[in-house]
């Protein structure tokens, strides 16, 4: 059994909402359930148009695959997504460059099946606090090479520029991971707006000190929203439960 909440909000700096998220319980296709989070970008309402549409792509495609693996449904559903954001950023004006991250994740008993373009996270929070996902961005690459540190990472001016995105190139290449939840284990996918504001250490102090999930997510919010919230903020938050 799954608790799950969900909450996206504007952020204190932005005019538009360029975050869409998507959480079903319920089996969509042959997987059990399914949980994405995508962060869109481009110029006017191209960001949010990007994010949407690969969301919806993405859900589409996962509920006609006729795959039985979790990483392929994942991977033929973001190159597909992948596909439709670049036909109609070549054919609409205004939607030139727009592209989106997407962290999309499946929940089968206690192992967790995780797919990853961008800079949107997913974690394992518990005692501690392990981001499963890595950035595709220009400072994690910076931090891979050990040229800057991870504190570094987090005040550099070049940290939103990510170097993989749905949308941003003729392929798409998505990283995969496979995690197994440990009891008391809560999975937190999140975009950039939170993690810019917030330390991991603080996002895991925030949650163990909240009553149930829904308060974790709406203090996690507050907090980024307390710290300036200069971007978009989503989360969704995925607890198992024993029957």
């Amino acid at each position: 059994m799954l608790k799950t909440f969900s909450i996206t909000d504007i952020g204190r700096k932005r005019k538009i909402n360029q975050d869409y998220i998507y959480t079903s319980e319920n089996a969509v296709g042959h997987l059990p359930n399914l949980f994405i989070v995508a962060d869109g970008m481009g110029g006017h309402n191209a960001g949010d148009y990007a994010s949407k549409l690969t969301v919806e792509t993405m859900v589409s495609q996962i509920e006609n695959s006729f795959e039985q693996q979790p990483t392929r449904i994942f991977e033929k559903a973001i190159s597909a997504a992948n596909e439709v954001i670049r036909r109609k950023a070549a054919g609409e004006p205004g939607m030139e460059g727009m592209g989106t991250t997407v962290v999309a994740a499946t929940c089968m008993g206690r192992h967790l099946q995780v797919a990853n373009v961008g800079d949107s996270r997913l974690y394992v929070v518990g005692r501690q606090i392990r981001q499963i996902t890595r950035d595709h961005s220009l400072v994690e690459e910076m931090v891979r090479i050990g040229s800057i540190s991870q504190a570094e990472a987090r005040i550099h001016p070049d940290k939103n520029i990510i170097t993989r995105a749905v949308g941003a190139g003729e392929t798409v290449e998505a990283d995969y991971f496979a995690v197994d939840l440990e009891e008391g284990d809560v999975v937190l996918m999140c975009t950039d707006g939170l993690t810019n504001m917030l330390e991991d250490e603080e996002i895991r102090m925030i949650m163990s000190g909240a009553r149930d999930i829904v308060e974790k997510a709406q203090s996690l919010v507050d907090a980024a929203n307390a710290n300036g919230g200069k971007d978009n903020i989503s989360v969704v938050l995925i607890e198992l439960e024993d029957k």
